[in-house]
């Protein structure tokens, strides 16, 4: 046989390199376990461990244009589950007159096979959609806040002191049902309406949230317009309030901001971070909100900086695969589009 192209030599490396990265061609073996939430790695200054929330199957779907079927809703989630994901949004028990597309709630979350180890939230913005969402089977739920009075009328139709009531009362009920509360803060980094959201409002619906039982506190930047400053002063002052350890950060990357902006949260010790498969997803009520940061190019990120996920990042790319397929449109993953091009995933 004679000698190997070295364009051919250049393929098969790429092509290794892909398989390393991505755990192609073995099966994935088990994650180690994961260090205590926070703890840093003394080589890198960095936390060894890093949670992923994948938000795709509610906040990637809810903006879609035409209705998702519940079945493909509920095979995307159960795709999900086995991929090692320890947190996966499954739905909102919102009105279907203002979020249409998650009006199949309860026969989603009836429907999914639930995974041990795994979190199943759903969001619920009031006492009803939390009653709802604990019939239906929910053992987690999340509330919506946001730092700008504009984005939460237009959001939630209501003003922020107004939420916060809300949200207390189903804080109290979670409370006395066992049931875990997260607490979301959009528009964490600027908003469509008022513009820059200064981050001393950010740090105080945080403190509220937190106050009122909110476990974890994620900060979204909704529009995708923060950058690696902004994201550091917001986190500053969000930091005075609550501890490090209850905070998550929530990124779109419509500027192309998300990637560094969460490796600057990592910088600062936030362990938590939520992420869409092959970057589906935006707020109805935020004009120019395009897109979640996909979940692929977090994990991609967090390989090559030698944190742990337990996430196989091939597994992701297949659900993001199938979602894409169903939804007859291109992923936004960056990491997905460059290895089907090159043939990593067939």
């Amino acid at each position: 046989m004679g000698t190997v192209p070295s364009a051919l030599k250049h393929c098969l490396s790429y092509q290794h390199l892909l398989k390393e990265q991505l755990w192609i061609g073995e099966p994935a073996a088990p994650p180690p376990a994961a260090p205590h939430p926070g703890q840093v790695s003394q080589a890198s200054g960095l936390p060894e461990y890093i949670k992923i929330v994948e938000v795709g199957p509610r906040d990637g779907l809810q903006n879609e244009k035409v209705i998702v079927p519940t079945d493909i809703k509920i095979e995307l989630i159960n795709r999900l589950s086995k991929t090692g994901l320890p947190a996966i949004e499954v739905t909102s028990f919102v009105s279907s007159k203002w979020v249409p597309q998650m009006a199949d709630h309860k026969e989603v979350m009836r429907g999914i096979e639930r995974h041990p180890g795994v979190q199943y939230p759903v969001l619920t913005p009031n006492l009803q959609g939390f009653h709802s969402a604990i019939a239906a089977g929910a053992t987690e739920v999340s509330v919506f806040g946001a730092a700008s009075e504009s984005f939460s009328k237009m959001n939630i139709n209501c003003s922020i002191e107004e939420s916060i009531e809300k949200f207390e009362e189903v804080a109290k009920s979670a409370r006395n049902m066992n049931i875990p509360v997260r607490g979301y803060v959009s528009c964490a980094l600027g908003c469509p309406y008022e513009g820059n959201i200064m981050p001393a409002k950010v740090a105080e619906v945080s403190k509220r949230l937190y106050g009122m039982g909110c476990y974890e506190i994620s900060l979204g930047d909704t529009i995708g317009v923060g950058t690696p400053g902004s994201m550091k002063s917001m986190l500053e002052a969000v930091m005075k309030e609550i501890p490090l350890s209850a905070l998550a950060v929530h990124c779109h990357d419509t500027y192309g901001q998300a990637l560094a902006n969460i490796l600057t949260a990592i910088q600062m010790g936030v362990t938590v971070v939520d992420s869409s498969v092959a970057g589906l997803g935006g707020c109805p009520y935020a004009k120019g909100a395009t897109g979640n940061v996909a979940t692929e190019d977090v994990i991609y990120m967090l390989n090559g900086l030698g944190i742990n996920t337990g996430v196989n990042l091939y597994k992701v790319m297949e659900a993001g695969n199938f979602i894409c397929t169903a939804l007859n449109k291109k992923t936004n993953s960056k990491v997905a589009q460059a290895s089907f091009s090159a043939g990593a995933i067939n």
